[in-house]
């Protein structure tokens, strides 16, 4: 008897959870740390590239040293970088470190267009493609993850869930600035082996031919 009325409590109190929406806190909280931990993957699969990317193009342009020290130090600052998802400051300070390096990488990949012999290297075009391959990844990644947050954001400040996050300590979380989701919206910064076309000539008036003297 006493273990029935032990389960018929049990049975009771999770249909209260339930309906207060404890188990879809639960469910969208799980949901944002998998979305995260995709987008650290991917942000470390690029970081993984750019040892092998510096050493190739040090290589043909060793000339370009600040550059190649730059997207070297900014990769290492990235590393130096506790991030914790769940604190709005150090979510900050991740998204600027990885701001730095994409800036680097962007710097690099530009001047590797001055080097014909290091565009036609074949290794260094693989690292291309995965390189390209990762930013697409990054992008998905995050723009899954910043709608992940919104949702579970939206979803416990509503009533009676508001009530049960509270009861079972479950805050609102921070997410990527506005500048970042801008950002995401559009296409892979990063673009390879092509130049932007030149622009088109400007018509030019037509000149009034001189007239024959009477």
């Amino acid at each position: 008897m006493r273990s029935f009325s032990r389960l018929l409590c049990l049975a009771v109190l999770a249909s209260l959870l339930s309906g207060c929406g404890y188990n879809a806190i639960q469910q969208k909280d799980e949901q944002v740390k998998a979305g995260w931990a995709e987008v650290l993957n991917q942000y470390k699969r690029r970081a993984d590239l750019i040892p092998n990317l510096v050493q190739t193009v040090e290589g043909y342009a060793n000339q370009e040293r600040q550059v190649l020290t730059d997207v070297t130090n900014a990769r290492a600052r990235v590393g130096q970088v506790n991030v914790n998802a769940d604190d709005a400051d150090s979510l900050k300070q991740f998204q600027q470190a990885q701001g730095e390096l994409s800036g680097a990488l962007s710097r690099l990949l530009v001047v590797t267009e001055n080097y014909p012999n290091l565009k036609s290297d074949q290794g260094f075009r693989d690292l291309q493609a995965q390189l390209e391959g990762t930013e697409n990844r990054i992008t998905v990644a995050r723009g899954r993850y910043i709608q992940m947050v919104q949702d579970y954001n939206t979803y416990i400040r509503q009533f009676p869930q508001v009530i049960t996050a509270k009861l079972f300590g479950y805050a609102t979380k921070p997410n990527f600035t506005v500048e970042n989701e801008a950002q995401i919206s559009q296409p892979p910064a990063v673009k390879f082996g092509s130049q932007p076309p030149a622009p088109a000539p400007v018509p030019q008036a037509p000149q009034p031919q001189p007239q024959p003297a009477n």
